[in-house]
């Protein structure tokens, strides 16, 4: 069998990788993508409920021409604006509760907890606390409003499915633009949530970065509180310590030259 070739490391294959829980995976973002589209998709489906909700129209229905007798009719059996608001209603619905569910579970297991840890006396903690609650709180007004004008429009035109050529003394209908709003409600809802969540990534981003530095000046304060000292010194004596003496090169022996000297004397005498 042919052996395989070693694959070198990289900087890239070392840095921890991002999990799909966390905020600001690419599992965050795709989420975030499909809810924005599903609000414009509800917007697009609430001009089409517009364009197409039922309307009234008033006949004479009296048996002889000298008799009035006015009776309402309607203009469609309202199937088309009937099902796009129900598609609406239910994708909205959808995205809001599949987006909030994710932010929910990734806030409550990333590291930091994004949005519980905050420090009271921070300035940016309180605007991003403030910022948090406004996006939250207008999220879901914005959201319920949406639904209960789309819910209103569902069972009106629910009301005429069968017999809606069938002339009657009364025909109740929408009023003009109430999709059109439930529409702008949609749009208001995905692009608050939008802010909402990267309110929570700018928070978790920071207290991260906070966490860094006080992990920094931590190891920093260990560091410095207890200097390393000098090592002792010792003195150790060697097994051999008597002193050598050893002879210069070069030069002669002083017990010679004395004996020349003292032979010179001698024969003088």
């Amino acid at each position: 069998m042919p052996k395989k070739k070693p694959v070198a490391i990289t900087h890239a294959d070392l840095e921890p990788r991002c999990r799909t829980t966390e905020l600001g995976s690419k599992t965050g973002v795709v989420l975030m993508v499909f809810t924005i589209l599903c609000g414009l998709f509800c917007f697009i489906l609430c001009l089409i409920s517009e364009a197409t909700r039922s309307q009234e129209r008033w006949v004479n229905t009296a048996d002889n021409e000298k008799e009035t007798k006015y009776e309402c009719v309607y203009s469609g059996s309202g199937k088309t604006p009937l099902l796009c608001a129900a598609v609406a209603f239910v994708g909205l619905a959808a995205a809001m509760v599949v987006e909030h569910m994710y932010m929910l579970i990734a806030v409550s297991k990333s590291p930091p907890p994004a949005l519980l840890s905050w420090d009271p006396d921070s300035s940016r903690s309180k605007t991003l606390t403030w910022q948090a609650g406004f996006f939250f709180v207008t999220t879901w007004l914005c959201f319920a409003v949406g639904e209960i004008l789309l819910l209103i429009g569902l069972s009106v035109e629910s009301g005429h499915l069968k017999n809606w050529s069938k002339p009657r003394a009364s025909c109740l209908i929408i009023k003009e633009g109430l999709f059109c709003a439930a529409g702008v409600f949609s749009l208001l809802t995905v692009f608050l949530a939008a802010g909402l969540y990267l309110t929570a990534l700018h928070a978790q981003r920071m207290f991260q970065h906070q966490q860094n530095v006080q992990q920094q000046v931590l190891e920093a304060s260990v560091l410095y509180a207890s200097p390393p000292g000098s090592p002792p010194h010792q003195m150790t004596t060697m097994a051999r310590e008597d002193p050598v003496v050893s002879e210069l090169p070069h030069q002669p022996p002083p017990s010679v030259s004395y004996s020349w000297v003292f032979s010179k004397q001698a024969s003088h005498v």
